[in-house]
């Protein structure tokens, strides 16, 4: 597919889909790195005497109450500081006049649009990809690019749709992603090793299934441990695992068909239910119905360890526990020590696995950190993103 170099935009619009679906916190970005890393491409459309439309979503929509701590401004805001220029903030998914309005302003003009989600709410139009939406944004500019990496594994209007009626190209983003993981999905240096965390199993099961086979250890924790625990009929307490017993069947079978690869917590430090102070350490066996598993333990660590030493490239997907409190940071904390030890080629795909690496001090010390979450897993799945594939099938494409 095209990348933005390829293509001649002098004097255009560039509509740009970026990912600033950035943490926010008391009103203000507390993570900017999504931002910071849409900024080549966007520098690229401004110096080449193009004007840039900005699409993105921040967060989940699903009522008209959600929108209202669900702005984009607090980034257009942002924007502005980081690239020291004016950045035109437009509260408005469509208008009438929204056209004339772009069309209006000088070439080189920065412009952000309203929350792509607020078109969500009453009839989903942005994650149905929408025909009739795509064909309205497409008529705002002349060229789509694609640059938002972490919202590309799901074919939706902004990061897709608009495609089918423009000449569409990826960003410098996009590139910079797809050229680092690809040597992850055409065969890594091997041993290669998985850590995977993360809330729910459930949203992450096919691609565990897809995964297994490429990797020669797989290091589970978070819910996705415990899911496997639960599997495996440990005490796990009150710990967030799945309930659905068809993905429990599918856990034990995979443990049976891999045994030597998964490898699981032994040991683990616990809250309660009941008290919010509560930390204590506790074997696996020995975890209390009252108690939840937040972090592994010093046995699990030192566990890990031993795989991660054996290997040449790691993937990490998710923390080892709730990193955010203190009481149970040590396992996140002793296991990116380790990993930043470790000979191995280090990549981090995920929100919070990236988040971690940054606030723990570890961000200069792994080989690439990858904005994406699920795109990041999907990616790995079979090297293929769905936005991407729509987009490399629309017949403006092809011109």
């Amino acid at each position: 597919m095209k990348n933005i170099q390829d293509i001649d935009i002098n004097g255009k619009t560039v509509l740009l889909r970026c990912d600033f679906n950035v943490p926010l916190k008391d009103g203000q970005v507390e993570d900017d790195s999504k931002i910071v890393k849409s900024l080549k491409t966007i520098n690229y459309i401004v110096e080449h005497n193009a004007r840039v439309v900005i699409f993105s979503h921040l967060g989940r929509v699903k009522t008209e109450e959600d929108k209202k701590d669900k702005s984009l401004k607090v980034v257009a805001d942002y924007l502005k500081g980081l690239l020291n220029k004016d950045v035109m903030f437009i509260n408005k998914t469509k208008d009438l006049n929204l056209e004339k309005d772009i069309k209006s302003t000088p070439l080189g003009t920065i412009i952000l649009l309203e929350n792509t989600r607020f078109e969500d709410v009453p009839n989903k139009l942005e994650s149905s990809n929408n025909e009739k939406l795509a064909r309205y944004w497409a008529s705002l500019g002349d060229i789509f690019c694609l640059d938002a990496f972490g919202s590309a594994h799901r074919a939706h209007t902004s990061t897709a749709g608009i495609g089918k009626f423009l000449p569409s190209c990826l960003g410098f983003l996009m590139q910079e992603e797809m050229e680092n993981l690809t040597y992850l999905v055409n065969g890594p240096e091997r041993p290669f090793t998985i850590l995977m965390g993360g809330a729910k199993v459930d949203d992450k099961i096919k691609l565990i299934k897809n995964l297994l086979p490429k990797c020669d250890y797989f290091l589970a924790t978070g819910g996705i441990a415990n899911s496997f625990l639960k599997a495996l009929r440990f005490p796990i307490g009150a710990s967030l695992a799945t309930e659905d017993e068809s993905i429990i069947e599918t856990l034990r079978s995979l443990i049976l068909e891999n045994k030597n690869k998964i490898i699981l917590p032994i040991d683990a430090t616990v809250g309660s239910t009941y008290d919010e102070n509560y930390a204590r350490y506790r074997l696996i066996s020995e975890v209390g119905t009252n108690e939840i598993i937040y972090d592994i333990g010093m046995k699990t660590i030192n566990k890990y360890k031993i795989a991660i030493d054996k290997s040449k490239t790691i993937f990490v997907n998710g923390t080892c526990g709730m990193y955010e409190d203190s009481k149970y940071a040590n396992g996140t904390m002793q296991t990116f020590n380790n990993l930043a030890m470790s000979p191995a080629s280090i990549y981090v795909g995920g929100g919070d696995s990236v988040a971690a690496a940054k606030k723990l001090g570890f961000e200069g010390k792994f080989k690439y950190l990858s904005s994406g979450g699920g795109a990041t897993l999907e990616f790995l799945g079979d090297g293929k993103l769905e936005a991407v594939e729509y987009l490399k099938e629309c017949s403006k494409w092809k011109e």
